[in-house]
């Protein structure tokens, strides 16, 4: 899942997949907007099969948060 997440979040910066660490920040190392990140959001929930309403995913700051919101509710 790990990868298949910065496979996808790739898409929305400039960096491969195998050059985004799990410290990176979306806004400040990533340079993702708004609308990027909502974006990215219901690609996440396509992809992944997830529906993110309501779930905090919203306030998570790191790839690395991220990732471990999406396997703790896989």
């Amino acid at each position: 899942m790990k990868e298949q997440f910065k496979e996808l979040l790739s898409q929305y910066t400039p960096l491969t997949a195998g050059e985004i660490t799990d410290e990176m920040r979306f806004r400040e190392d990533l340079q993702m907007s708004s609308l990027d990140f909502a974006t990215l959001l219901g690609e996440m929930e396509d992809e992944f099969d997830m529906d993110f309403e309501d779930t905090g995913l919203t306030k998570v700051a790191t790839v690395g948060e991220a990732i471990e919101f999406l396997e703790a509710n896989k």
